[in-house]
């Protein structure tokens, strides 16, 4: 979450500032500003609310400087006000910080004691007054920045200006990302490539621990001992015309649109079409050895892992749990050897699962991540990376990186069971054909958006709305209501569908919608039952089924909403589409901001 762009230049960065933010506004926020030096002291110029707000105030009294910082906050410490916002500075020190510190309240103590002022109710702000306090001590900004560091728990990443050094710039990470960029005598800092995109695509990636030393020509990392190291400068493949919006109203529309194509490329990395094989990355462990399966993951990322715990138990037959990160390590979890423990990220920096990941590592797991960013600190540190490729995702409410997460899953639900000798060549080939067919019912898929859009207004006007399904159809009614109360504000509960007569369906009423996610199959039958026992009630019955579900059962809906006919198997990377567009069009209906929902950041980099 929070948004960190830094630069050193030889010419004014304020308006670059800006645009550095602006690439960043996907993560979420609810205030920003920017510090420079210039004439030999600090000054910022900061504003709550949108990013629009600071390029008024910037308008109305303008920033010089070609050192400087930015950032957009979401609030953790303190509400979104001008005095919250970053940068934090004293008369020495601005900086910048995405995290939490968590032993802030000792160190705020201690600043007090000392006789200094402190304005926000941050726990940010703390951090400037320690480093002001080294320095006023005699220390040296390297040493300042070395020391403080130590006296640090909890997660962040900083960028740093000294007053007495406008040619350097610090930053410093751990367990929240942070990105070098390397120009033509200039440098960067920012929170992901993306930030840094349109000033250059040659970047490094800090370690955790790291802290670094910024000219307008070198970088000196050091790590967490403070010992010189090097990290390798790449070129990065983010692109600032990849998150642009083109045609789109909304990154997330544009994002739901991508996904046959994004989902092909997921499955171009893992499916062999030709000899209808599944192709994983090289193994660093048997897969025929994993007894178990722990998966673990947030938010979306999670109901992915839900959806393919059904998957690998039925072609494995390996028993498989999954939990929620932030609490994962909370239950002390029991692990046995020869265990797996999966974890899924869209950023590969989710605090909660990260933290979870490297507990489990330390328990002696196997440990494989799916992520969408390769170069992630998950990623680097799994024992299988398993990555997607839905590229950038900038609408906060997850919809590619869902869809190619479970593209990634079955694939490898296929590979285990065919490892485990549960899945023969025969059963392997009609698989992965089915996973060939995904993209073009996807395609199918989207050509139901008029229908929707019709549906959206009387939907809009609910309170409440619940979503049921059965099977891997539960995991994807759970899904279908966290995207509308996500954008669209609207209260929303996703119920296995047989569970409704155990207590839900005393909320069902003539208000309250209840869409039925229940394409032919299976379960059909034992779904439409639980449909009946909605209708029976006055509740208002949205059908989403293929065109043998619609033909038998369509007739008593309230309204119907038409999937392709596809194989149970492939039915939830498909069954994603038009409840994505559901909630994007309940939003629309709204008027609510459908890429940056309120509250909400795209990278959760904090517990």
């Amino acid at each position: 979450m929070c948004g960190i762009i830094g630069i050193l230049s030889h010419q004014p960065v304020s308006g670059r500032l800006i645009d550095g933010l602006r690439r960043l506004e996907y993560r979420g926020y609810d205030s920003s500003g920017i510090a420079t030096i210039h004439d030999g002291r600090i000054d910022r110029r900061r504003a709550p609310g949108k990013l629009d707000n600071l390029v008024a105030v910037l308008a109305a009294d303008p920033l010089p400087g070609t050192s400087g910082i930015a950032h957009t906050r979401w609030a953790t410490h303190g509400a979104p006000t001008t005095d919250n916002a970053h940068p934090h500075a004293t008369e020495q020190v601005a900086l910048v910080h995405n995290g939490i510190i968590e032993n802030f309240k000792q160190l705020r103590a201690e600043a007090l004691a000392a006789g200094r002022t402190l304005t926000s109710e941050t726990d940010t702000e703390v951090v400037a007054h320690l480093l002001t306090m080294a320095i006023d001590a005699g220390a040296t900004p390297d040493q300042a920045v070395a020391d403080t560091l130590k006296r640090l728990h909890g997660a962040f990443s900083f960028a740093i200006l000294f007053r007495s050094h406008p040619d350097v710039m610090y930053g410093a990470r751990r367990g929240s990302p942070l990105v070098l960029g390397y120009g033509e005598t200039e440098m960067f800092l920012g929170s992901d490539a993306l930030g840094l995109a349109p000033f250059t695509s040659r970047v490094a990636y800090l370690e955790e621990g790291d802290w670094v030393r910024l000219t307008r020509e070198t970088a000196q990392v050091f790590d967490a001992d403070d010992r010189p190291v090097e990290r390798p400068v790449i070129t990065s493949s983010a692109s600032a015309a990849i998150i642009e919006k083109g045609n789109y109203r909304h990154f997330m529309e544009k994002e739901i649109h991508e996904q046959p194509i994004v989902v092909a490329q997921t499955l171009g990395a893992y499916v062999d079409p030709l000899a209808e094989t599944i192709k994983l990355p090289a193994l660093p462990f048997d897969l025929a050895g994993i007894k178990r399966v722990q998966i673990v993951a947030c938010g979306t990322a999670l109901l992915a892992g839900q959806v393919a715990t059904y998957w690998l138990e039925s072609l494995a037959r390996v028993p498989v749990s999954i939990e929620n990160a932030s609490e994962f390590r909370y239950r002390d979890p029991v692990y046995e050897p020869g265990g797996l423990a999966l974890f899924i990220s869209q950023s590969g920096e989710t605090a909660d699962t990260l933290a979870a990941l490297r507990h489990a590592k330390a328990g002696g797991q196997h440990i494989a991540a799916v992520v969408n960013v390769a170069s992630s600190t998950m990623a680097r540190e799994a024992d299988l990376l398993l990555p997607t490729h839905a590229g950038p995702e900038v609408g906060v409410a997850s919809t590619k990186a869902f869809t190619c997460q479970l593209a990634v899953l079955a694939a490898f639900a296929i590979a285990l069971g065919k490892a485990k000798g549960r899945v023969d060549a025969a059963e392997e080939a009609r698989l992965v054909h089915l996973l060939t067919e995904v993209p073009a019912a996807m395609n199918t898929a989207l050509k139901v958006e008029d229908t929707i859009h019709a549906l959206a207004l009387p939907l809009s006007k609910a309170r409440d709305i619940l979503y049921i399904g059965r099977g891997p159809d539960y995991p994807m009614a759970l899904e279908g209501a966290l995207k509308l109360k996500e954008i669209s504000y609207i209260h929303a509960e996703g119920y296995a569908a047989g569970e409704l007569k155990h207590g839900p369906i005393a909320l069902i009423d003539e208000n309250v919608p209840v869409v039925v996610i229940a394409p032919s199959g299976p379960r059909f039958e034992k779904t439409v039952s639980n449909m009946q026992e909605v209708m029976a009630r006055g509740g208002l019955v949205y059908l989403l089924s293929d065109a043998d579900g619609l033909s038998e059962h369509g007739s008593g809906a309230t309204a119907t909403i038409a999937m392709p006919t596809v194989d149970p198997f492939i039915s939830p990377l498909v069954t994603a589409v038009p409840i994505q567009l559901l909630a994007y069009h309940v939003a629309l209906a709204k008027g609510t901001d459908v890429d940056q929902p309120r509250n909400l950041a795209k990278s959760v980099t904090v517990e």
